[in-house]
């Protein structure tokens, strides 16, 4: 079937990130939610086979656009992108994905003067976002008073932002930071964070279809439920009725945990969804009050 208009008309539109560091992300979130997809290498649209939708590749930075003008219906990219698209009030954020996390960060050379923004404020500043970077240094102009050519000069480069220093092209750089390997090799360190950031699922503010709503809803609650399997664990374990308020202060649950009797007198089963961050150190809490039989599952998909 070849993809047109036609084909594509009632359907919801859903758009991932084409490339680059969420787009592997998003299809590990597509297939825990169970949307089925075969994409032709050639074509960045692909029909789902089991919902009434398609997916649509796009860069990251213009889903905000797309999304916010009603072109798609849901997308996902970065809380960064939306601001520096300056479409904020056209997309409503859904959901935090708890992925593509990072930090817009004000770095200059480890070796020189500048030691804070203060020093940076009124010299030349190279980065990719604009944007944001023209609201920080204008708060901060304005903030030291600075007016007219002492202004800090903000340029705008496409890539390979860490290199303006060195070049002499810059005092210092705005970018996004994951793990800082790439800024000390370039031997750069923050002095400031702009903002920090991770993926987002956004919907438009005002949908244009409103048929669709039902499904958007559908698809939110299973990226939601995908996320916080992520998230949590399931820890099941058998402890005395008398020590049960102190094992639920250690397991409360999501709203509360499950308890049941056991056929031994005097004893139940306790099982609660805890984050799955602090597992170890809740069983150790758990042991140190009685607890047996401690059993710890991990989720594939859940809706809380």
């Amino acid at each position: 079937m070849s993809l047109n208009q036609e084909v594509l008309d009632g359907r919801l539109l859903f758009a991932i990130p084409k490339k680059g560091r969420l787009h592997e992300k998003c299809l590990s979130l597509l297939a825990g939610a169970d949307i089925q997809f075969r994409k032709h290498d050639r074509l960045d649209v692909c029909l789902v086979r089991n919902h009434h939708m398609a997916l649509v590749f796009l860069p990251a930075s213009d889903i905000p656009s797309f999304v916010g003008k009603g072109n798609v219906d849901l997308g996902i990219t970065g809380h960064d992108v939306i601001l520096e698209s300056q479409m904020q009030d056209l997309v409503t954020e859904e959901l935090r994905l708890g992925f593509g996390k990072c930090a817009l960060q004000v770095q200059v050379p480890e070796v020189g003067p500048i030691k804070s923004v203060d020093d940076l404020a009124g010299k030349r500043v190279v980065t990719s976002f604009e944007v944001l970077s023209g609201q920080y240094f204008r708060e901060l102009d304005a903030r030291l008073q600075l007016s007219g050519d002492q202004k800090t000069k903000i340029e705008y480069v496409g890539g390979s932002v860490e290199a303006a220093c060195a070049l002499g092209l810059a005092d210092g750089i705005v970018d996004l930071v994951e793990s800082g390997d790439t800024m000390r090799a370039a031997g750069l360190h923050p002095i400031a964070t702009v903002l920090e950031t991770e993926a987002v699922l956004i919907r438009s503010s005002v949908p244009k279809h409103p048929h669709l709503v039902s499904l958007i809803e559908v698809i939110t609650k299973r990226i939601a439920g995908v996320i916080a399997a992520g998230k949590y664990v399931v820890c099941q374990y058998n402890i005395r009725r008398e020590k049960i308020a102190a094992a639920t202060l250690i397991t409360p649950g999501k709203r509360a945990p499950t308890i049941a009797p056991l056929e031994e007198e005097n004893w139940v089963a306790i099982s609660s969804m805890v984050e799955k961050g602090k597992i170890a150190s809740i069983m150790d809490e758990l042991v140190k009050i009685g607890a047996e039989d401690i059993l710890v599952f991990n989720l594939d998909n859940c809706r809380v």
